[in-house]
């Protein structure tokens, strides 16, 4: 577990510009040098594993997305053990009660969950807001489409925040902890 990433690619397959067929991704991270490459669904989220700590990933896969494949894209990279405690310390778990609407949204660096802190002062009922360390965790019981707190989450980070719903995040960590 201990060098096992996940990366998270924001906004491939969405859409007509940006579509990029998992075995190519898959082929592009193991181009990079990455062992065990496991892609989950077709949205781009990837499980490898690094020789040591991946501390580059997100940016050589950024770069290698964009000239070998020319889809331009923003790749945030966890580590399992990163995924496990973000799995863990979930405090919303207790209300949400439908997990394609809990959403976590995982910051590009951890520093910018200060631009969430005034969010965490307004009430979202029947929304709510939770920041850990590197995510803030959502729950939009009448949607995500339509929800202003997952509006008000990305208006400050702009691409640096990427989101995958409760459902994705435990098949990710399942994959991360070399299950599935």
């Amino acid at each position: 577990m201990a060098n096992r990433h996940v990366a998270l690619i924001r906004g491939i397959n969405v859409g007509r510009a940006k579509r990029v067929a998992m075995a190519d991704l898959r082929q592009l991270v193991e181009g990079l040098g990455y062992g065990d490459v496991r892609t989950l669904l077709n949205s781009g989220n990837v499980v490898f594993t690094a020789p040591r700590a991946a501390g580059n990933a997100a940016a050589r896969i950024e770069k290698a997305l964009a000239a070998d494949l020319g889809v331009p894209a923003r790749v945030t990279v966890l580590s399992a053990t990163e995924l496990a405690a973000v799995v863990a310390e979930n405090p919303l778990l207790k209300v949400a009660s439908d997990f394609s609407r809990l959403l976590v949204a995982v910051l590009s660096n951890s520093a910018d969950r200060t631009k969430l802190a005034p969010l965490t002062k307004q009430d979202w009922a029947p929304e709510a807001l939770a920041v850990g360390r590197r995510v803030a965790y959502l729950w939009c019981p009448d949607g995500i489409l339509a929800s202003p707190l997952v509006e008000a989450v990305h208006r400050p980070l702009g691409d640096a925040v990427t989101a995958r719903n409760w459902a994705t995040v435990l098949k990710l960590h399942a994959l991360a902890q070399g299950q599935g």
